[in-house]
């Protein structure tokens, strides 16, 4: 006879204590995904160099009508505060100093896959889509392009385009428009 064991999940609060008394430290390089506290993947050269150009390019665009954060956490709820690659917030003259962003203060979400590309399309997306986050670009480096997911549904999102260099993506909550070739170093 099979036993299972049921887990015991943790919470946004018990995994900032573990962080505030030294369970956790920033050498650490982890982040809490359905309650549970899951190693993140080193980050690679290519994916580094796409991250800070994208980051340029947003910071341009949006100047102060928007936060744009790098790999720093976003709380989707209790048991989820996953730090995507890139987040585009709406802005705050705080920054967010007291709390997290949290589903309603987001504009985007931007994760910039090599090894990760499946757990950002099975884990990350639907966590993104459940909570309402209107705008989730995936990058996938190994082919060069950006899949921009739009209109939020239950766990996916409802209009799907992909883009390769020669093609321009519109930005959220600005008319600018962004050159694929340029997003990706090409």
């Amino acid at each position: 006879m099979e036993v299972h064991q049921a887990k015991r999940l943790i919470n946004v609060y018990e995994y900032h204590r573990m962080a505030e008394v030294g369970i956790l430290t920033e050498a650490d390089k982890v982040e809490l995904i359905h309650g549970q506290i899951l190693k993140k993947s080193p980050v690679g050269s290519k994916q580094a160099a796409i991250v800070d150009r994208i980051n340029k390019l947003l910071n341009q665009h949006f100047i102060d009508n928007a936060i744009v954060r790098i790999q720093n956490p976003v709380r989707i709820n209790d048991i989820n505060e996953p730090e995507p690659d890139i987040a585009v917030l709406k802005y705050r003259e705080d920054y967010y100093i007291e709390k997290h962003p949290k589903p309603q203060d987001i504009l985007l979400v931007i994760e910039v896959s090599d090894t990760t590309l499946t757990y950002d399309k099975e884990i990350k997306l639907p966590l993104y889509a459940t909570a309402g986050i209107p705008e989730f670009w995936l990058i996938n480096i190994e082919k060069s392009e950006i899949e921009v997911h739009r209109s939020p549904a239950t766990d996916n999102y409802t209009t799907i385009t992909i883009h390769r260099a020669g093609d321009s993506i519109a930005l959220p909550s600005a008319s600018d428009r962004l050159d694929v070739g340029t997003l990706l170093g090409l």
